[in-house]
């Protein structure tokens, strides 16, 4: 029975979306072109013609409200950005815990807190047979799935998909018919997280993000909406004053805007393509824990010798400019680091029977890399910290040491990615032998750049950067 309610809740809500949205989308439009003929076929002067010809029932264009049709289907079938805001709510209403796009508040700090206090009054005021009953009410049933299939799992039940599609197609669809302009996304949205909130899908592990995410978004619509609206006002100030002229000015400018809007994106979702993202794979067995290991551990080497070398290259030119963006990808880098540490409880759970002894490698391996991104993120910050504080340049010697530390240290971190990617684990002596010859070279410059201090070096700053780098 609930396959049939979805079934048909699916296609009411799509009627409902179809029937406000088409409005939304070409309404405004059309009654400015229906306005435009009724006075070109009146014969008057534009200041004194009214719209009263409108305020009764205007005939549609069919061509028009087709092509709409078309275009908001096309849109919606083919645009990325539709499936990533399908995917915003899926993931602020799904029922299972996991990796969180939103990073908390303040303020959902607090509306939880509140939360969680306001509970505690309800639990001395409610008898304990009660809350027992209701609590039962909200188990969920355990579904066995093979470990290899658990990213099948829905992201709720049928019950609350039901809810979720009858009541947002019957609220949309009251709205149109007392003809109210509302916005169908937000309708569906708020819907999805009234439920999902009753459903009990936001607990201690997860509140504090999924407030954040519908606070986030609520907001971006309201400001959206408030900048929308200063907008016209200000596009209808410059026509009134500037007539053709700036009406073609505007045009100019929309056109120009939407080829950057468009060459930006494109190039985002590009970067996403090309972009060697660490991330927790579905692992299932010991083989799969090495091998991501491995891939872990060469895609965090590549990319840290490429995040030192920015640094002492800018170093050596003085730029912060540089050293900003360097900084921003070193904190992604910690960041994604961070996340593997996050989904270790994921992690084992994956793990077949025979495979959970390897677990400890893994969390040593992620705390290996975790202390490998915070070094480097340690030494961009300083670097940063150094050249936003104009101090002074690091000399021409201590570049040079820099530079020659970062030559081995390329040559080091290049053959353990080789290493980690075709597993060839015997040629890690070699690496260990080079790392020692690595370190003693730094211990050289360390001892070069105490005899500087005695001698010539006459900047404390220049010295804590430096000594901060090496050590």
């Amino acid at each position: 029975m609930l396959k049939v309610i979805v079934g048909m809740g699916t296609f009411s809500l799509a009627m409902a979306f179809a029937g406000n949205d088409l409005v939304n989308f070409i309404g405004v439009p059309i009654a400015g072109w229906n306005a435009y003929e009724v006075w070109h076929a009146s014969g008057q002067a534009a200041t004194e013609f009214t719209m009263g010809s409108l305020a009764g029932k205007v005939p549609s264009n069919t061509l028009f409200l087709v092509l709409a049709g078309l275009i908001m289907v096309l849109t919606i079938w083919f645009s990325k950005k539709a499936r990533t805001v399908i995917k915003t709510g899926v993931d602020l209403s799904r029922q299972s815990d996991g990796a969180e796009k939103f990073q908390p508040t303040n303020l959902s700090r607090f509306t939880v807190r509140s939360a969680i206090s306001i509970n505690k009054y309800f639990e001395l005021v409610i008898p304990q047979a009660t809350r027992t009953w209701i609590d039962s009410r909200f188990q969920i049933p355990i579904i066995s799935l093979p470990k290899d299939k658990t990213f099948e799992m829905p992201a709720f039940d049928k019950i609350r998909a039901s809810v979720n599609l009858i009541v947002a197609a019957i609220l949309i669809a009251v709205a149109t018919s007392y003809k109210l302009p509302l916005s169908t996304t937000y309708v569906t949205f708020m819907v999805a997280m009234g439920t999902s909130f009753a459903d009990g899908a936001w607990g201690r592990e997860s509140a504090v993000y999924r407030v954040a995410g519908v606070l986030n978004v609520v907001a971006g619509w309201f400001i959206t909406a408030l900048i929308a609206f200063t907008v016209a006002a200000i596009a209808l100030s410059l026509i009134n004053l500037g007539g053709i002229p700036a009406i073609a000015l505007l045009l100019i400018f929309v056109f120009i805007m939407m080829g950057k809007n468009y060459v930006i994106y494109t190039k985002h979702q590009n970067d996403q393509k090309i972009e060697s993202r660490i991330k927790r794979a579905d692992l299932i067995n010991i083989k799969g824990v090495i091998d991501e290991s491995s891939t872990h551990i060469a895609e965090v080497a590549s990319r840290v010798h490429k995040l030192f070398s920015n640094v002492v290259d800018d170093l050596s030119s003085h730029d912060i400019n540089k050293l900003k963006k360097t900084d921003k990808h070193v904190s992604k880098l910690n960041q994604e680091v961070d996340e593997l540490k996050d989904e270790v409880f994921y992690f084992i759970k994956s793990l077949d029977d025979s495979s959970v002894g390897a677990s400890r490698f893994y969390i040593l391996v992620l705390s290996y890399l975790q202390d490998i991104a915070q070094s480097i993120s340690y030494i961009s910050k300083v670097s940063y910290k150094h050249v936003n504080n104009n101090h002074k340049n690091l000399k021409q010697s201590q570049i040079k040491d820099l530079k020659t530390i970062d030559a081995e240290l390329e040559a080091i971190l290049k053959e353990i990615g080789e290493v980690f990617t075709n597993k060839s684990f015997e040629k890690l002596g070699k690496i260990i032998e080079e790392k020692q010859h690595t370190l003693n070279r730094v211990s050289e410059s360390i001892e070069r750049q105490i005899k500087r201090i005695r001698t010539e070096e006459s900047s404390p700053k220049n010295t804590t950067l430096y000594f901060s780098i090496l050590l």
